[in-house]
């Protein structure tokens, strides 16, 4: 005779082995990305259905976006050290490596600004393209835009993050929480760099 056993959860402990707040993280992040994904879905539907759209590579300096994504991935490299001296108890190193990455994030942000200028000043508004279809610098106004603000952001975070790590009051959990968001940061600019201005 078989018994089956049923186990289930009494409010004690955590369910999924993770605290609450990562796996709070985790689900903004599942949202967030569901979100881009949404976008640059949205792109590629409104490209397929306008065979004039303009070509990336004949607009944006392609060096400078390649530079960009050069830095930002670095800065996911200094945010894994960051994380992997927090777990080992390295807080000086750790405070260090999460104030280089906030740099390759206000790098970013920086380059990113100086493209949209050039982009602005070249004509190109929400409404208006000088190449072409106007949903072309729309596409590129929110998706890049949204991505921005999201560097943004994690730069805050970050520079929070290692204030509070050089005074002691992060745990290793909490660098490895900005870290998530940080990489997943990193990973849409992938998506993005390929979708937007290669493909």
């Amino acid at each position: 005779m078989s018994h089956s056993t049923t186990t289930t959860w009494d409010g004690g402990g955590l369910p999924f082995g993770v605290s609450w707040q990562k796996l709070m993280m985790w689900l903004f992040i599942v949202g967030d990305a569901i979100l881009f994904a949404s976008f640059l879905a949205g792109y590629g539907f409104l490209r397929l259905a306008n065979p004039n759209w303009p070509d990336s590579g004949q607009i944006f300096h392609m060096s400078l976006i390649g530079t960009m994504t050069f830095v930002l991935i670095s800065s996911s490299a200094t945010m894994a050290a960051a994380v992997g001296a927090s777990r080992a108890g390295q807080r000086e190193k750790a405070t260090r490596l999460v104030w280089l990455t906030a740099l390759g994030g206000a790098i970013f942000l920086g380059m990113q600004a100086y493209e949209w200028s050039t982009f602005i000043h070249a004509g190109a508004r929400l409404s208006t393209n000088p190449w072409g279809v106007p949903l072309f610098s729309s596409c590129f106004f929110v998706i890049t835009g949204f991505h921005g603000t999201h560097v943004a952001s994690g730069v805050l975070i970050l520079a929070l993050t290692a204030w509070r790590n050089s005074t002691g009051k992060a745990s290793a959990e909490g660098v490895e929480l900005a870290g998530l968001y940080w990489h997943f940061v990193d990973l849409v600019w992938v998506f993005i760099f390929t979708f937007f201005y290669l493909v």
